[in-house]
């Protein structure tokens, strides 16, 4: 197996077989792409270099993408149909990992470094369940609309519904870890990046929670749908046997039900002929009409209007720029401040001019995002006729 010494030289042979690997990765499903429609395609020198570094696989007349390159290549452009649910666990071991190997350590150096990959962990985490949860997602869509066996539509649907259980488990795993088991460690790295990192991990389970229950109603929508599909079609194929071996009558009762049933789609189409009376039929303006009815009208040329031109200020970039507050930014202010949290965002410099809506906005949103990090007390202050809860930071 041929071995890449450096980025640099998988970079150049990415790019030496690019117009090949997007033709073979657009027929990925097919597994058909020969060898003869390569060479075509570019000089047969370089379809036996990109071979030699294993960019692709030959198989006799055949040729694929390799295993992990086309796996990357799937991940990057967002077209996964596998469901990796591993990585999320391996992402839990890796932060207990690092956690333990933080709290023993003594410098500060190096825990800094096991810090970063904690924070790192968490990003991934976050990620990791969302895709898993739009593969999913795709997969069923794609299991109920395209695949013509019933038995394995509804066997892959199964297996489907036992992933999102599973994706479900982990998410009760993860914020349990972060709530729950790993508080020494929260409390002692007080790192206001970390704790941002923490939050948005929250709020991408949240959504990943919610997205699953939906994912859970669909699964059951399509189950049903396809056994109800499937026992119709076993029904018809009974009753056409018994047709084709002359046994339908004497097998069955539907001489019976076909007496009994009466349904109108099966009944005669009547036509009620228009007969014109003789005296409409002598008048010129109905000859006139009759006559107009019986031309060719396939000579009739319409006219197809031709639209406006385009005006030339449609082409014209547009750029749009909106200043947003940094709650991130606020909480360490206000933590490093001796105010109270509504004198705070009073004060506070905003990067643009608030109303006091946005500043009730504000105030709301940051005992929500930080409510561990806020000390309430029982007093209360009125402010432009509105009751505001005195709060400090911890």
């Amino acid at each position: 197996m041929y071995t890449f010494h450096s980025i640099k030289e998988l970079l150049n042979a990415l790019v030496l077989g690019k117009e090949l690997l997007g033709e073979m990765f657009g027929k990925r499903k097919s597994f058909d792409y020969r060898y003869d429609q390569a060479i075509e395609l570019m000089e047969e020198s370089k379809v036996e270099t990109l071979i030699e570094k294993g960019v692709i696989i030959r198989n006799g007349r055949y040729l694929e993408i390799e295993d992990q390159l086309l796996s990357f290549f799937e991940q990057i452009l967002d077209v996964n149909e596998e469901i990796n649910i591993s990585l999320i666990t391996e992402h839990i071991t890796s932060l207990k990992e690092n956690i333990d190997y933080y709290l023993s350590e003594n410098s500060e150096i190096r825990k800094y470094k096991y810090l970063k990959s904690v924070k790192g962990s968490l990003r991934k985490m976050g990620f990791t369940c969302l895709r898993n949860i739009v593969d999913l997602n795709r997969n069923v869509n794609n299991t109920f609309k395209t695949e013509p066996n019933y038995k394995i539509k509804i066997k892959k649907l199964e297996n489907y519904d036992q992933r999102r259980i599973d994706i479900k488990k982990l998410i009760a795993v993860t914020e349990q870890f972060i709530t729950e088991d790993e508080l020494t460690f929260f409390a002692i790295a007080k790192d206001d990046e970390l704790n941002h990192v923490t939050t948005e991990l929250r709020l991408q389970l949240q959504e990943a929670r919610h997205n699953l229950i939906e994912t859970e109603k669909q699964i059951i929508d399509f189950l049903n749908q396809v056994k109800h599909q499937s026992k119709l079609i076993e029904k018809i194929r009974q009753v056409k046997y018994l047709k084709d071996q002359f046994e339908i009558e004497s097998k069955s009762d539907i001489v019976k039900l076909l007496h009994e049933m009466n349904p109108v789609a099966f009944e005669n189409r009547p036509v009620f002929p228009l007969k014109l009376s003789l005296d409409i039929l002598q008048d010129d303006d109905t000859y006139e009409i009759i006559k107009a009815l019986n031309k060719n009208k396939s000579s009739v040329k319409l006219k197809v209007p031709l639209a406006k031109a385009i005006d030339a200020t449609f082409f014209n970039d547009t750029v749009e720029t909106d200043i947003f507050i940094d709650l991130e930014k606020m909480k360490s202010s206000f933590s490093a401040s001796g105010y109270h949290l509504l004198d705070f965002v009073n004060q506070y410099d905003y990067p643009k001019e608030v109303s006091f809506e946005d500043i009730v906005t504000c105030y709301c949103q940051l005992i929500s995002l930080y409510e561990h990090d806020f000390r309430f007390t029982d007093k209360y202050v009125m402010h432009k006729g509105t009751e505001f809860s005195v709060v400090y930071p911890k």
